[in-house]
């Protein structure tokens, strides 16, 4: 019977929510052993083992906490090997493995380094994807240096990109992989993707993508509702490399998601647009040279995780909600001011987007294929008073375990 201390988030068609965990450090991925227990990794902590006592739906209790990991390093990504018994987790530099014991709920004594070369001053998560369909196959996503990150337009640095590596290949001595030059490219180009998921059915690979913050166009401020965040596709991690390893468009090209801008054209929804016009980088180059997305949501919600129910009908997608700076983390702020990427907060909630047949239902310029299930009571209390979810698992029973960061909490949905 845990109670937020903000106000209750508001549910939609039919849903039931729960606090199950809350006194959390900074809960960013997490993920359901073979055991059925939850793994959680508090970002810059470690990572811990929750058991729950369940009463079905979502009435669930903490039965008990253990601390499995203590590493500073670790911050978001985890996974597990199709058998359960390795563990896998990520800081911003590198990805490491252990072996784990999911009955005795322990893990080795040492862990092996398996990628690494890594390392950012922004966008530090690496998310990890140990695939269902190619065993042996982790998905690791890398994010930009900053804002606009004029060092992703080259393919050598590894910015900005997702790439999978085949970790059944090493062995207990071998040396890591390298991000930059090794594993297969799934795309670049990719200024923030940290939701990546595979889709039940087909195994195709998706991400989501938080776009740029206060850009303008041609001189014209547009930062208010562009770019649009986006939902990508990468093909399969078969022997196809169709749709696979291009580039979606970052640093020069984005999702439009408010067509309220200059020199719009023939351009709408999901179209890709540059934000001046030259000779090289134009809006007629981002859209023919450029890979778009399969769908493009609000602009600013920062997307931060995807799941698929396992018959591939929707897919859940955690919003973690606008950015914000305070005038201690902006210098040039005056104390009485913040800086905002959208004057009304938006996101800070979680949606469920239609699929059939290992593809979204929606047109690609939708502007409703997001659909809301669970939300905060009054965004403008938004960041400070409401949960900013982050990781999603789902159990053997389909109910949506949610993390929220900020608040240090758990929730569980069921419908």
């Amino acid at each position: 019977n845990l109670k937020p201390s903000y106000s209750t988030p508001i549910l939609f068609n039919g849903w039931q929510a729960q606090l199950v965990a809350n006194g959390l450090q900074s809960p960013r991925g997490i993920l359901f052993d073979s055991k059925g227990n939850l793994l959680v990794v508090q970002q810059g902590v470690g990572i811990i083992h929750l058991a729950f006592d369940d009463g079905g739906s979502t009435c669930l209790d903490v039965s008990k906490k253990t601390n499995l990991i203590t590493s500073s390093n670790l911050n978001h990504g985890i996974a597990l090997s199709a058998d359960g018994k390795t563990l896998y987790a990520s800081g911003s530099n590198s990805v490491y493995s252990w072996s784990y014991d999911a009955s005795a709920v322990t893990v080795s004594d040492t862990n092996q380094t398996l990628v690494t070369g890594m390392s950012n001053d922004d966008h530090t998560t690496r998310t990890l994807l140990m695939s269902s369909k190619e065993p042996g196959m982790l998905i690791v996503s890398r994010g930009s240096n900053s804002n606009i990150d004029l060092e992703a337009e080259d393919i050598n640095t590894g910015h900005s990109q997702i790439k999978v590596f085949d970790i059944s290949n090493l062995t207990s001595t071998a040396q890591p992989y390298d991000f930059k030059s090794n594993g297969r490219l799934l795309g670049w180009g990719l200024r923030n993707s940290v939701g990546v998921a595979e889709e039940p059915l087909t195994g195709g690979i998706y991400s989501v993508e938080n776009s740029v913050d206060e850009i303008d166009r041609d001189g014209v401020d547009i930062h208010q509702n562009n770019p649009g965040e986006e939902l990508n596709y990468h093909g399969f991690l078969n022997s196809s490399t169709e749709d696979q390893g291009g580039n979606y468009g970052y640093p020069y090209c984005f999702a439009l998601w408010n067509t309220s801008i200059p020199e719009l054209g023939t351009m709408k929804v999901g179209s890709q647009f540059a934000l001046t016009q030259n000779a090289t980088i134009n809006d007629t180059f981002c859209n023919n040279d450029r890979v778009a997305p399969r769908l493009t949501f609000f602009a600013h919600m920062a997307p931060l995780d995807i799941k698929f129910l396992p018959n591939g009908t929707e897919a859940f997608v955690t919003f973690h909600g606008s950015w914000q700076a305070l005038p201690f983390q902006t210098p040039y702020l005056s104390s009485t001011n913040e800086s905002r990427d959208r004057s009304d907060p938006v996101g800070y909630k979680l949606s469920t987007v239609a699929f059939a047949a290992g593809s979204p239902v929606a047109a690609s310029d939708s502007m409703t294929a997001a659909v809301d299930i669970m939300a905060n009571a009054d965004n403008s209390n938004c960041p400070d008073q409401c949960f900013r979810p982050v990781g999603l698992a789902l159990d053997s029973k389909d109910r949506v375990f949610m993390s929220s960061d900020s608040t240090g909490e758990i929730y569980v949905l069921a419908k």
